[in-house]
């Protein structure tokens, strides 16, 4: 396995990978991103991804030169070349190179970078025990400022300031609210409780990513007879719930057993959440599978 970066066609080791100085994401977090998961040398819902991706291409304005299919078939091209049974693929698209905040300084067609290497986001006994997680002071940017359904690069600042924050606590991750004191989301993840067995997680209009773990488990929730309520919810739901979990392309699907210093349920990962954790697993053996590149 190899850990590599192809840039604007160029292939290089992770280690000695670079950007233009003047990328405008480098300069003013003008960019998207993707974190997409590897496993068992297949890429899992890569079409989810890109299809969130080329439509903030199209929200932001960039003119994109590679259009979709071209670009799917160039991941599973580095994939293969990288020769990785599980992974992590982190895919970047920004407007350009170009010093200037007006995009007119922009002249040179979008930088995309597909970078291949491995991330785990927690350590393997977290998702035994679980995590403690707090409320952070920061909140997630409201839509009249830049919508969090837009996966773009320069809003994940509050999120690396909330992160922090939970660090400085010694917590495992922090718990980030609307301006209006409503649940949104983690630094990181989406947020799921268990309630009387509905399965509950903030409704969309509430600030949050639509991620795509987000989906799947929703999707996998239904088939299995579960109900789902998307719902504007408060700190004490989830204070109030059975069981809780959060789930991301990152994180995966790992129990939450308290917030705020005070358990949720009886303080232990759930039967129901350990249920949603092997459907995804096996979830998981699904995928784009990429045949190996030899030089």
């Amino acid at each position: 396995m190899q850990k590599l970066v192809w840039f604007n066609g160029e292939v290089t080791p992770l280690e000695s990978a670079t950007v233009p100085a003047a990328d405008h994401a480098h300069l003013y977090g003008d960019g998207l991103f993707e974190g997409i998961r590897i496993y068992g040398g297949k890429v899992f819902k890569l079409d989810e991804h890109l299809d969130r991706l080329y439509f903030g291409c199209k929200f932001l304005g960039y003119k994109m030169e590679m259009d979709l299919p071209t670009l799917r078939a160039k991941i599973l091209e580095v994939c293969g070349m990288a020769q990785i049974e599980d992974g992590y693929i982190r895919l970047n698209v920004t407007r350009g190179t170009g010093l200037g905040l007006d995009p007119k300084a922009v002249t040179t067609p979008p930088n995309v970078m597909i970078m291949i290497s491995t991330l785990a986001l927690y350590s393997q006994d977290k998702y035994e025990t679980g995590l403690n997680v707090i409320t952070t002071s920061y909140r997630v940017a409201p839509p009249s400022t830049l919508d969090q359904r837009l996966k773009c690069i320069g809003r994940y600042a509050y999120h690396i300031l909330a992160k922090e924050e939970a660090n400085r606590a010694g917590a495992g991750e922090g718990l980030m609210l609307n301006h209006e004191g409503y649940v949104s989301e983690c630094t990181g993840d989406n947020i799921f409780i268990f309630k009387d067995g509905v399965l509950k997680t903030p409704h969309p209009s509430q600030g949050l990513l639509m991620g795509i773990t987000r989906n799947t488990v929703i999707e996998l929730a239904r088939e299995a007879g579960i109900e789902v309520r998307e719902e504007i919810m408060t700190r004490y739901d989830i204070l109030s719930a059975d069981e809780a979990f959060l789930t991301g392309t990152a994180a995966e699907v790992i129990p939450m057993i308290s917030l705020d210093e005070r358990q949720i349920g009886d303080g232990k990962p759930g039967t129901k959440t350990k249920h949603i954790i092997s459907l995804f697993r096996a979830e998981t053996k699904k995928g784009t599978p990429f045949a190996a590149v030899t030089a």
